[in-house]
């Protein structure tokens, strides 16, 4: 079986693949987002996507067996469409995106999830009704960052966090949003060969924490205080964000 044998992509892709496991489990929401930018450090960044993508999938089967009753189905119908549409968008636009492009839009990406969760003012006054126009808007966004870096958490909570709709609802709604996301980009992935044996060897070996983390999430749900994991999570992204803008500029420009 063909795979990465590098020492120092395992160092990152398996506390990664763990993250978003936890993440998927219901514990820490986008922090799962932190997985692709931890492996993009050790590889080119498409190369970091298709090897998470089949893992992602796995993970989805284990959420919507979960919630698979859980969700609202109006406010899927206004993402859904957009977000199919962002992916179409990725997919065109792929031969465009260089690795420094790649590393540009996952570290502001990083970075400004982290700065809007610092910064940002808590919830207040009326929760927010459903919009088409709104969907459709944040929908393509979280379709283009999940293409192209499975980053489409933070695009999705913009919308649907001042709905203030219930937890466990918001929690189904991201799970059956994603399920179809990730399936969707399972077509242009092999389209454009993203699926070399090396890679789909690699998700092969990793394929074990997939399990492994989701059941860390649904323990660590119950005995961690997710404020402590929260602030570490946090600022792992901020810096690995930085680092990647940082790569990015350098070898975009040559200025760093």
């Amino acid at each position: 079986m063909t795979l990465i044998e590098d020492p120092l992509f395992y160092a990152a892709a398996i506390p990664a693949m763990i993250i978003i496991g936890i993440s998927k489990g219901g514990f820490a929401g986008s922090l799962g987002m932190l997985g692709v930018p931890l492996v993009t450090l050790v590889i080119p960044p498409v190369q970091a996507a298709a090897i998470i993508l089949p893992i992602l999938c796995l993970m989805d089967i284990f959420g919507l067996i979960a919630y698979r009753r859980k969700a609202d189905w109006k406010n899927l119908w206004c993402l859904l469409p957009g977000a199919i549409t962002g992916i179409l968008i990725g997919a065109l636009l792929f031969k465009y995106l260089n690795d420094d492009i790649v590393r540009l839009v996952v570290g502001v990406v990083a970075v400004g999830f982290t700065l809007n969760h610092w910064l940002k003012p808590k919830l207040a006054g009326e929760a927010n009704g459903r919009s088409l126009i709104l969907g459709s808007f944040w929908g393509s966004i979280s379709g283009f960052t999940s293409f192209v870096a499975h980053a489409g958490g933070p695009p999705l909570q913009f919308y649907m966090l001042p709905q203030k709709i219930d937890k466990t609802l918001f929690v189904g709604t991201s799970v059956w949003f994603f399920f179809v996301v990730n399936y969707v980009k399972l077509i242009p992935y092999t389209y454009l060969g993203q699926f070399s044996a090396e890679n789909l060897g690699t998700s092969l070996v990793l394929l074990p924490l997939a399990p492994l983390g989701i059941w860390l999430g649904v323990r660590l749900h119950k005995i961690v205080p997710e404020a402590l994991f929260y602030r570490f999570a946090y600022l792992m992204l901020f810096a690995v964000g930085l680092k990647l803008l940082f790569d990015a500029f350098n070898g975009l420009f040559g200025i760093l």
